[in-house]
């Protein structure tokens, strides 16, 4: 398994606003699908006029529709496999952090790993979990500096 990111084939490129209204546009009518029905059947038009359908299931298209509603948005949005590995540089280019200090939850036991060789490799899925203990960390200590500040008579 590969541990270096294809950016280009993960990111799509940014849409042009005739591409954007259409986005939107396919977003709205996917959604209303899944809100009044269970169909999980969707029809592609092509240049030629052939109509193939597909078949999908429910939580696909919601997942289609909630990332045309991204791109509709002009929100960055990358798709990566669950298993996907990174590189250490990588991982800390995902988190927006030093790869000094990544290395340093690495070796604290915060983030789990592997090493392929002498190299450490970080799976998105285990990233990803890491991320959100991190966000509620952060959460629980803005609510207690919150608790502390009416405490004290300082809200605003």
């Amino acid at each position: 398994m590969s541990s270096t990111i294809d950016r280009d084939r993960l990111v799509p490129p940014p849409l042009n606003d005739r591409e954007t209204e259409m986005v939107r546009i396919a977003e709205r009518m996917i959604m209303a699908c899944l809100d009044h029905s269970r169909a999980a059947t969707i029809t592609i038009e092509s240049d030629d006029g052939s109509s193939p359908s597909v078949q999908v299931p429910p939580q696909v298209l919601r997942v289609l529709g909630q990332t045309l509603g991204l791109m509709a948005r002009h929100q960055p949005i990358m798709l990566v496999p669950e298993k996907q590995e990174l590189s250490t540089v990588e991982a800390a280019n995902y988190l927006n952090v030093s790869r000094p200090f990544l290395i340093k939850e690495i070796e604290a036991g915060r983030l789990v790993h592997r090493m392929v060789g002498t190299h450490r490799r970080v799976k998105f899925s285990d990233l990803m979990d890491y991320a959100k203990a991190m966000r509620e960390k952060q959460q629980e200590a803005l609510d207690k500096k919150a608790a502390n500040a009416r405490e004290l008579g300082l809200e605003y």
